[in-house]
């Protein structure tokens, strides 16, 4: 029997064959890490198709793959990703909404995760990317989140990732290896730090990282699941003391 990762991988060959061969895109739909990281290691057999990820804007985690290019098809064609808006009817009576509780609600009305991106909250007003053909039914059947009640609209008014769902930290480590930002960052020892590569739960860039002592580069992504996100801005000066203050932009 067929594991689901092995369908997975035929349907990214798949998919990028058919681009390649019938010289038009083709796009997978919302891909979390774990598919991410698979993609990752068949890539090399997709050749010669191209390929782009992405997932609304800048610095989103879940993303659509667009199999084919422009300059091998001739013409160019978007994402089919929208951007709905759900926003309180009445803000001075509403719940502290969550991301949680935005992705129950669409959820509960019978929408797979898959057609689902990464969701933005901003002064409890949230900001969901989601595939096209879902968002006039979404914003057609989606009134409540918890017990308020929401309006949702398809905007292009997307606010800034980094400003809404990352804050600005800076910290002093003694290099610049993942294991220990990873362990400052989520203060953790670095034993810990280290036993969350075993267990595969450190993702880079997308991509399932076991090397616990790869040296972060400017603008690196960092998943570790169960605490987060943050993205590794680089080295701002080293101490007296020989180590390196850095920045980082670590998830609320």
């Amino acid at each position: 029997m067929i594991s689901d990762e092995e369908l997975t991988k035929k349907r990214f060959i798949e998919l990028a064959d058919k681009a390649y061969k019938s010289s038009r895109f083709t796009f997978t739909d919302f891909l979390g890490l774990s598919e991410i990281s698979l993609f990752y290691s068949i890539e090399r057999e997709i050749y010669p198709a191209h390929y782009e990820m992405f997932g609304g804007t800048q610095g989103c985690e879940r993303v659509i793959i667009r199999f084919g290019s422009e300059e091998d098809i001739g013409y160019s064609e978007p994402f089919p990703i929208v951007c709905l808006r759900i926003k309180p009817l009445a803000m001075k009576f509403s719940d502290d909404l969550t991301h949680r509780d935005i992705l129950g609600s669409v959820m509960s009305m019978g929408i797979k995760r898959s057609c689902v991106g990464d969701i933005i909250l901003k002064e409890n007003i949230a900001y969901l990317f989601c595939l096209k053909s879902m968002g006039e039914y979404i914003c057609e059947n989606l009134f409540r989140v918890k017990h308020t009640s929401v309006s949702c609209e398809i905007t292009t008014e997307i606010p800034d990732f980094y400003k809404t769902d990352f804050e600005e930290r800076t910290t002093t480590v003694p290099s610049a290896r993942i294991d220990a930002v990873i362990s400052k960052v989520y203060n953790l020892s670095r034993s810990d730090s280290i036993e969350l590569f075993r267990e595969k739960k450190v993702f880079v860039n997308g991509r399932c990282s076991e090397n616990n002592s790869y040296f972060l580069k400017a603008d690196d992504v960092v998943t570790v699941r169960g605490r987060g996100r943050f993205i590794f801005k680089g080295e701002n000066f080293k101490t007296r003391k020989g180590n390196f203050n850095i920045t980082v932009f670590k998830t609320k």
